[in-house]
């Protein structure tokens, strides 16, 4: 399928081609955190959560953005955090009074997580849910959990600033945590200004973003673990939204791999300007290296100096030149970004949308 990248910066032809609006539910990011706290203060969660440090927090991992957000958050609260944080498919055999579990869902019939929590419940865990209010998966809980149900409707899979916003609020209220739940809101408000199907591609960083990865094989590398689990979601918005296949790994171990490596600086070498667009290796796309950073500090500056002298062509997406905000601000700006891209993308080439497919070249 062809890529029409010209729908990019044309607002009339891209609204009608995004028939299901997925743009401005993308954009209801920094709506979908506001909401999630005022959830979470009407239902009294510092108070229903009062057990002081407990003795691990687990995470469920569920499909979609249900596993994505567990990772990224363990990420997050891993380095600051007093206590284990665990992330598992089901609950832990070993779970009990002591111990919290969350969980991100947007299926209320989920019946593999319908037991495992109604099991965390009995056995006296404390467990907080991010799912619809109504199912067996709220049920499972009821009276014996909290259930934070969404208040902004967006489809399931740009569900992330929600879960992320619910899991946050549960590890600071256990004091595992400190993010700035209230200032992430702004920041992806933010995001979504510049990322407005209005700007054009060349101040808009999701369109530049999906323009760069148009027609690649991106691959992802996180410089730190956080950037690590926002490439983990950026994989799965762009399969979602444009099908595209990307490869995702931690910054030093992909440098271990010797032939992808090579492959790597090879593509730096051929992608100039001066390169034919019609040259190519059979059906394989073009490489797209593109290296994350989320974490700040000497070690982190030491590791993008690093990635800079050996892959000096790669793309580099690190929000903390752009913003000043903590590790979740800018590790929930830069998947927003993602996400937008991806969405810019499938409408561009047909992936999502209806308008906008490009017809087959021939």
């Amino acid at each position: 399928m062809a890529l029409d990248d010209s729908l990019l910066d044309d607002p009339t032809r891209l609204a009608e081609a995004d028939g299901e609006d997925l743009l401005r539910a993308a954009a209801m990011a920094g709506a979908q955190v506001r909401a999630t706290v005022e959830t979470a203060a009407e239902l009294g969660l510092a108070d229903r959560l009062d057990m002081g440090r407990p003795r691990s927090l687990v995470l469920l991992t569920r499909p979609g953005v249900g596993r994505t957000a567990a990772s990224l958050l363990k990420s997050l609260v891993m380095a600051s955090s007093s206590a284990p944080v665990v992330t598992s498919d089901v609950v832990p055999s070993w779970v009990g009074a002591l111990d919290v579990v969350f969980a991100h869902t947007d299926d209320p019939y989920d019946t593999e997580l319908a037991l495992s929590l109604e099991r965390a419940a009995r056995y006296g865990a404390g467990v907080v849910l991010s799912a619809p209010s109504e199912g067996p998966v709220a049920s499972s809980v009821a009276g014996r959990g909290l259930v934070l149900a969404p208040r902004v409707p967006v489809p399931a899979e740009l569900a992330l600033p929600r879960a992320l916003a619910a899991g946050l609020l549960t590890a600071n209220t256990l004091g595992l945590s400190v993010a700035d739940v209230e200032g992430l809101a702004d920041r992806l408000d933010h995001e979504a200004e510049r990322c407005h199907p209005g700007q054009e591609s060349f101040v808009n960083p999701a369109k530049s973003l999906a323009l760069r990865l148009a027609e690649h094989t991106p691959l992802l590398w996180g410089l730190d673990n956080v950037a690590v689990a926002v490439a983990e979601h950026a994989a799965y918005a762009l399969a979602t939204h444009a099908a595209v296949v990307s490869e995702v790994s931690h910054y030093q171990h992909a440098l271990t791999r010797s032939a992808l490596r090579r492959a790597v600086l090879k593509s730096f070498a051929v992608d100039t300007i001066f390169a034919d667009p019609d040259e190519s290796e059979g059906d394989v796309l073009p490489i797209r290296l593109v290296l994350l950073s989320i974490i700040t500090g000497q070690a982190a500056d030491h590791v993008r100096r690093h990635a800079g002298e050996l892959l000096p062509s790669a793309d580099v997406q690190a929000p903390a030149d752009e913003i000043t905000a903590d590790d979740a601000g800018r590790a929930a700006v830069l998947a927003l970004r993602f996400e937008l891209a991806a969405l810019y993308l499938g409408l561009a080439a047909g992936t999502i949308g209806g308008a906008g497919r490009a017809s087959e070249t021939t």
